[in-house]
């Protein structure tokens, strides 16, 4: 199972942390980013992500290696981002990180998430129930 991965199917977080499992393992903690309905006090329809998978993947991979420079005890890291047409309420993005112990989890997810944001190239489009869009960066 890849731990850095762009994909078109619907995600599943139990098997995204499935993909850290070991015995060594006392800590996962994970970030789902779902599509929400609403925006600026607009009504989402729907939204659409865009990659290209391997640049993509190379990027979410750099971030795991930042992550596991920077806090030590973290043992493994998942990114695993959708693209695609998806829903309000569908999930986006999957991040998983495990440790033996909990106490830099959490600092190490929201690094993820923010990193992820900022380089990750990976572009989303917006649409509202108006029809009107908004194409971006997927951090912005």
């Amino acid at each position: 199972m890849k731990l850095f991965e762009i994909t078109t199917k619907p995600i599943s977080t139990d098997e995204v942390i499935a993909r850290l499992n070991a015995p060594t393992v006392g800590a996962v903690a994970t970030f789902v980013g779902v599509v929400r309905g609403e925006t600026d006090g607009r009504e989402v329809c729907y939204l659409e992500y865009e990659a290209y998978p391997e640049m993509a993947e190379k990027t979410l991979r750099q971030i795991g290696d930042e992550i596991h420079a920077r806090w030590r005890t973290i043992q493994e890291v998942a990114i695993v981002h959708r693209v695609g047409r998806l829903q309000v309420g569908e999930t986006a993005v999957v991040i998983a990180l495990s440790a033996a112990h909990r106490p830099e989890v959490f600092d190490a997810l929201r690094y993820a998430i923010d990193r992820l944001k900022e380089i990750v190239p990976i572009w989303r489009k917006e649409v509202w129930m108006d029809g009107a869009e908004r194409r971006s960066e997927a951090g912005e």
